[in-house]
C-alpha cells in the first residue's frame, strides 16, 4: 500500500521519537554497566559515561563470591518461583467460578473482591495480623498476602467468560468435573493470558523490597532488592571494608560494587521476557476486554 507524503513524514517522526525514547531509557543501564567495569580512579573522578574506563572484572568476581549477595539472590529466586506458581494457581481457580453467571452470589463476591482494590486495612493492622499469625521473619510472609491480585484475577475471569459454553457442556456430557474442565480445557486454551499474568507476578515478587523491609529482619531471609537497598544506602567506607581485600581495594570502588550488584540482580528477570514475548502483547489484550 502506497503511503501519502504526510503519512511517510508521520512514520519517520514516529519511529525517530520512539527510537530516541528507547535509547534514553537504556542510558542509565549502560552507565551502570560501564561503572561496574571501570577502575576506581575513573569512577571516583567521574570520567565514566557510556564506556568502561580502565577495564577490570574485580567487582563481578567479588559480588559473585559474596555470601550475603548469593544468599539474597537465592531467597529472591525461591520467592519468585514459589510466589508466582502459587499466585497463578490461586488466581486461576478463583477466576474460574467467578466467570460463571450461574454462580449464586456472584455479584456480591465480585463486589467484595473489587472492594479490596480500593480499600485496605492499613500497614499497622496488616503487620499486627502477620505477627499474630507468626509469619514475621518467615519467607511465606513475602508471598502469602499477595497471592490473589484482584486486577489479574479479573483479566483471567474476563478471558474465561469469552470461551464458548459448548466446551464446558461437551466436557460435562463426557463426565468431566469442574477441576478437569479447568485444567484440561480452559488452561490449555488460556496460555497467552496466563503467561502474561505469570510475568506480572514474577516481576512483582522479584522487584518487591517494601514488604521485606517491613516484615524481615533476619539477614538470611532478606531478598535481593532489600539487599540492594541496604547496599546503596551504606557508606563507601562500610562497603570497602566489607567487600574488598587489600588487592581488590586498589582498583575497585564502592560505586562499582553497587553498580555490579544492580546489573547482576537485573539480568535474571530480563532473561524471562524473551520466553514470554510471544504471549505478552496478545495476552494482555485478549484478557482485558470481554468478548
Amino acid at each position: 500500500m502506497r503511503l501519502s507524503r504526510p503519512e511517510r513524514i508521520f512514520n519517520v517522526l514516529n519511529y525517530t521519537f520512539f527510537t530516541l525514547l528507547g535509547v534514553t531509557t537504556l542510558l542509565p543501564f549502560v552507565n551502570l554497566l560501564a561503572k561496574s567495569l571501570s577502575s576506581e580512579n575513573a569512577v571516583v573522578s567521574g570520567n565514566v559515561n557510556l564506556l568502561p574506563v580502565g577495564l577490570q572484572l574485580g567487582t563481578y568476581r567479588f559480588v559473585l563470591q559474596d555470601a550475603a549477595f548469593l544468599n539474597a539472590f537465592r531467597v529472591s529466586v525461591t520467592l519468585t518461583l514459589v510466589g508466582t506458581a502459587l499466585s497463578l494457581f490461586l488466581t486461576t481457580i478463583t477466576a474460574y467460578p467467578l466467570s460463571k453467571t450461574r454462580l449464586r452470589g456472584r455479584k456480591w463476591l465480585l463486589l467484595m473482591f473489587i472492594f479490596t482494590m480500593l480499600f485496605s486495612g492499613g500497614l499497622i493492622p496488616t503487620y499486627l495480623l502477620m505477627h499474630d499469625l507468626h509469619l514475621v521473619n518467615t519467607l511465606p510472609v513475602l508471598f502469602l498476602p499477595a497471592m490473589v491480585n484482584v486486577y489479574n484475577m479479573l483479566i483471567i475471569k474476563n478471558y474465561f467468560e469469552g470461551l464458548p459454553d459448548s466446551l464446558e457442556e461437551s466436557a460435562k456430557i463426557d463426565g468431566a468435573g469442574h477441576f478437569r474442565i479447568l485444567f484440561f480445557i480452559y488452561v490449555p486454551l488460556s496460555l497467552q493470558v496466563l503467561a502474561t499474568i505469570a510475568l506480572f507476578f514474577a516481576v512483582y515478587f522479584w522487584n518487591d523490597y517494601f514488604n521485606a523491609m517491613i516484615y524481615i529482619t533476619n539477614p538470611s531471609l532478606k531478598p535481593m532488592q532489600l539487599f540492594l537497598k541496604e547496599l546503596l544506602a551504606a557508606s563507601s567506607d562500610f562497603i570497602r571494608n566489607a567487600a574488598l581485600n587489600a588487592d581488590e581495594a586498589m582498583n575497585t570502588s564502592p560505586q562499582s560494587i553497587q553498580a555490579a550488584s544492580i546489573i547482576i540482580a537485573t539480568v535474571p528477570i530480563l532473561l524471562v521476557y524473551p520466553f514470554l514475548q510471544k504471549y505478552f502483547v496478545k495476552g494482555v489484550l485478549v484478557g482485558s476486554v470481554k468478548e
